[in-house]
């Protein structure tokens, strides 16, 4: 029976924090009064330049800060949105494009445009009707403190009606005390649209992440399932040698060793050579375990890491390896033991099937990224497709989410890559 520990799901704010909350939407409206007309600026600028960019080209001096402003202040947009309503917009990602392609045609800059032009409108508008019933709303609640002194022609309330009379006031103050309630959840509603615009222009494209997210999830999905295959094809091939090899030798020294009992005492030189039988197949029984625990962790990688265990395995080989390995320290053991792996499959491929005299193992590690590069001089013709152990190792690396390539032309060379990239955290020292 499986057991599965599952995290338990966030509790929903209540309903008075989520009524605090509110009052964060409620500012972000009230300060579109100021930053609507800076937006409204800001477009104003880009649309003086871009006119006169086609007037002379002399617009390029005034576009350049112009755009660089709007994204500046897209930035600083997206962040005023997530802070004031606690809803997430994700930030677009890096350009990669030349700085020249950036000064003019980023599309962060360009959205950024777009946005300040829509909320130049929205917001001021928007920030000036919440400001308007939000400054009401606190006059009338304030009413009993300068009653009073109420003008003789009554009270004007957001600059509709006059209200005057005892009753009339106080119908007006409880009906100002549920606006100023409900201001907070009616603020939420509003700024939406202004959340929906921020994802829209200011943040990442949601059809590239959903394309991202879905492609991730396909690569995931193969690289279980190849992980699962390999874990599987790797059991199965232990279990064999363990019975083709090792089980077959034992039953056969207890077979010798059962004879050298039934013998010791009628015929002492026949048992000494029954003995003799079985203590060199213990020693080959030996020799054979250790050729089945190559596929498993070696003890050297374990205790020294890749520094010391691909010199190690390099000295095995039949054919000459020179390894380069220096400066990669420790990193997390599930990397150093795919890395070690794929060493060893690909120098055992040099030595059956490449014809080679000479290989080469370098191993370089980058900051995110671990490197292993095999190559031989030998006939080449190596295809991933028509051999298990090849095939066995680009599912073993592609379940980490590494890349593993093989460029082996008709008459060589061959060069096998491996890159796996590190886990953030797990090095070992």
């Amino acid at each position: 029976m499986t057991t599965q520990t599952l995290t338990p799901p966030l509790p929903r704010p209540g309903p008075a924090r989520r009524w605090l909350d509110g009052w964060g939407s409620v500012l972000l409206l009230v300060t579109g009064v100021i930053t609507g007309p800076v937006a409204g600026l800001l477009v104003s600028l880009v649309i003086t330049a871009v006119l006169l960019v086609f007037a002379g080209g002399i617009g390029l001096v005034l576009l350049v800060p112009a755009l660089w402003l709007c994204g500046l202040v897209g930035h600083a947009e997206r962040h005023r949105l997530v802070g004031l309503t606690g809803r997430t917009i994700y930030p677009p990602g890096r350009s990669t494009h030349s700085w020249v392609w950036r000064l003019l045609l980023d599309e962060h800059n360009w959205r950024s445009v777009c946005y300040l032009t829509l909320h130049a409108f929205w917001g001021f508008v928007t920030g000036t009707i919440t400001l308007v019933v939000l400054a009401q709303s606190v006059v009338v609640l304030a009413l009993p403190a300068y009653l009073g002194r109420l003008p003789e022609e009554g009270l004007s309330v957001y600059g509709l009606t006059h209200v005057d009379g005892t009753a009339a006031l106080a119908t007006t103050w409880a009906v100002a005390l549920v606006v100023l309630l409900l201001l907070p959840v009616a603020a939420h509603l509003a700024t939406t649209v202004d959340v929906m615009l921020g994802r829209w222009l200011l943040g990442r494209d949601q059809r590239r992440v959903m394309e991202h997210l879905s492609a991730r999830v396909d690569t995931l999905t193969d690289s279980r399932r190849e992980a699962v295959d390999s874990v599987e094809a790797e059991r199965r091939r232990i279990e064999r040698d363990l019975h083709d090899g090792p089980q077959q030798r034992m039953v056969a020294i207890a077979m010798t060793l059962g004879m050298a009992r039934e013998a010791v005492h009628e015929d002492p030189e026949g048992a000494a050579r029954l003995l003799d039988e079985a203590h060199r197949s213990a020693k080959e029984a030996i020799v054979e375990m250790r050729h089945v625990a190559r596929g498993i962790v070696p003890p050297i990688l374990a205790d020294r890491g890749l520094e010391a265990a691909l010199p190690a395995l390099a000295a095995r080989s039949t054919v000459p390896v020179a390894v380069d390995v220096a400066g990669v320290e420790r990193v997390d053991p599930t990397t150093e033991a795919i890395a070690y792996f794929v060493v060893s499959e690909a120098l055992n491929n040099v030595a059956k099937h490449s014809g080679a005299e000479r290989a080469e193992v370098l191993v370089t590690r980058e900051e995110q990224t671990l490197t292993v590069v095999v190559t031989d001089d030998g006939g080449g013709g190596a295809d991933p497709g028509r051999g298990t152990g090849l095939n066995g190792l680009r599912q073993r690396v592609g379940a980490v989410d590494g890349t593993f390539t093989v460029d082996s032309p008709p008459g060589g060379p061959t060069r096998l890559t491996a890159t796996i990239p590190l886990r953030p955290g797990r090095s070992l020292r």
